[in-house]
């Protein structure tokens, strides 16, 4: 019984329970991590790739060096039969002579062993070792024609196992044995198969270790990037120094983690600061409203004059109150606005604004605009930022009676003692909106800090206004990629205004 088929077996076997371990050991729900993930997937890859190359390789040498060896063996019967066809050859012919005889030929052709048969099928002259002969060797022996040939597949000899041929003299002469061994062969394929399982194994595990370092290398800077995300989340301190090298994906990551971790520093630091900023703003107000609720309980007492001044305190507080609260709302949703980016005619939008305060406050208000003033921004903010400064013209140019004028065009500031210069690429991609009045103007200590919040210059104090009007100015020219801008006016009065970027700059709503 063939052993080849065994070995076959056995090999393709221990492969598969090798896989089949191995792919049990790296189930998903073995895998805690992305380097875990990345270290089985890399194994898994090679270990799969590996075996399939071992197992192709194994087969296609173990064929060729088969069909090379039957092919060889196939020629030296050939050639036995074209020799006892051309000659009338006896056994003795196939003796042992030691000086290049026909039996000589055969051995040295294909390292063959070779048994000579007399007519009845006797051994006349032994092989080395010796091979059985059988009832159709014999009726062979005993054929008439020569080139009779009958074949034995594979035949255990000594411990060894051979093909054997046998080939008729003819004339009933005898016949001649050839046999190649071949389990030299099956026992060389078996070591080649060996070490292909221990070269497999090797790369399995090289696979491995390499795969984990290279995971390694790759997640360390995402596990610095969770360990950063989880100490926030632990803490809650947002000043979390986050690691940023690489230019590649994950470097991209980590800076961008960064400036979010600094846009949400900025959102807690302005909220903090609105808040404090609002409560002590807010006190002022509400110390007024109770102050004047607490003489209502007595305004029966109180004469008709002081009642009527009581009822109209407590009226202008509520309205200063109610604008208060309207311009932190506004300024609120100014620095987080939901509202959708679109092309915006800053022209029409300002003509809009005119429009109403015309109505309002009975002011002449004119309005100068260049051809093209589309920019990408958000209606809403915009339209407020507008209507801030218009309306901030009227309240200091209350007793004016020149026009207001309202100016739409391209490119940035140009008046001197600009309070905030726009950023950099300033140019014509940017589209002013600058309001000018003939009111008293700003001083020069007071143009540096008519944007920020609740201030309010000394001679304006008196006046109605939270002083965030201009604060809300600045916070929509900032998510429009803008900035404000305010100097005094030639011949007196003042130009308060923004800038945003233009359709094609390189500055977006926010």
């Amino acid at each position: 019984m063939s052993s080849r088929p065994a070995l076959r077996t056995g090999f393709r076997a221990a492969v598969a329970a090798a896989v089949r371990g191995f792919l049990w050991r790296i189930r998903p729900r073995r895998v805690s991590s992305l380097r875990a993930t990345f270290t089985v997937s890399f194994v898994a890859v090679a270990c799969v790739v590996t075996v399939l190359v071992g197992i192709l390789s194994y087969s296609a040498a173990a064929r060729l060096v088969r069909v090379d060896q039957q092919t060889v063996f196939a020629e030296v019967v050939r050639d036995l039969r074209e020799l006892v066809e051309l000659d009338e050859l006896t056994p003795q012919d196939f003796a042992p002579s030691g000086s290049g005889g026909p039996r000589d030929d055969l051995i040295r052709s294909g390292r063959t062993d070779v048994q000579v048969l007399g007519p009845r099928g006797e051994v006349v002259d032994k092989g080395s070792p010796g091979l059985p002969v059988r009832d159709s060797d014999r009726r062979t022996a005993n054929a008439d024609v020569p080139g009779v040939v009958v074949e034995h597949g594979e035949v255990e000899v000594g411990g060894g196992r051979y093909r054997v041929a046998t080939v008729a003299l003819g004339g009933g002469r005898g016949a001649v044995q050839v046999a190649q061994e071949f389990s030299d062969t099956e026992d060389l394929l078996s070591e080649l198969q060996q070490r292909t399982l221990l070269l497999v194994s090797g790369v399995v595990l090289s696979a491995g270790l390499f795969g984990w370092w290279l995971a390694w290398r790759q997640t360390r800077r995402l596990v610095q990037l969770a360990g950063a995300a989880e100490d926030v989340a632990r803490t809650g301190h947002l000043g979390i120094q986050v690691p940023v090298a690489g230019r590649d994906e994950v470097g991209r990551l980590g800076r961008s983690f960064d400036r979010m971790l600094v846009r949400l520093a900025q959102s807690e630091e302005d909220q903090r600061r609105l808040v404090q900023d609002a409560g002590h703003e807010l006190r002022t107000p509400l110390t007024s409203l109770r102050t004047n609720i607490s003489m209502l309980r007595r305004i029966d007492e109180l004469p008709p004059r002081m009642r009527e001044e009581l009822v109209d305190d407590l009226a202008l507080e509520a309205r200063e109150l109610t604008d208060l609260v309207n311009e932190l709302v506004d300024l609120a949703a100014g620095q987080s606005s939901t509202e959708p980016v679109q092309r915006v005619q800053l022209a029409d939008l300002a003509e809009d604004v005119a429009a109403t305060a015309r109505r309002r406050t009975g002011r002449e208000i004119v309005l100068r605009a260049d051809d093209d003033t589309t920019v990408e921004g958000r209606v809403g903010a915009l339209q407020r930022a507008v209507s801030n400064l218009v309306e901030n013209a009227t309240k200091f140019d209350r007793g004016g009676t020149g026009p207001i004028e309202v100016v739409v065009a391209r490119g940035g500031p140009g008046g001197p003692g600009d309070a905030e210069q726009p950023g950099p690429g300033a140019g014509p991609r940017l589209v002013r909106v600058e309001v000018l009045d003939r009111g008293p103007g700003v001083a020069d200590g007071d143009l540096a800090r008519i944007f920020d919040r609740f201030y309010r210059a000394p001679d304006a104090r008196s006046l109605p206004g939270s002083g965030l009007g201009l604060s809300i100015v600045r916070a929509v020219a900032a998510a429009h990629g803008g900035a404000p801008f305010a100097f005094r006016r030639e011949g007196g009065g003042s130009v308060i205004g923004f800038t945003v970027r233009g359709v094609g700059g390189s500055g977006a709503p926010r």
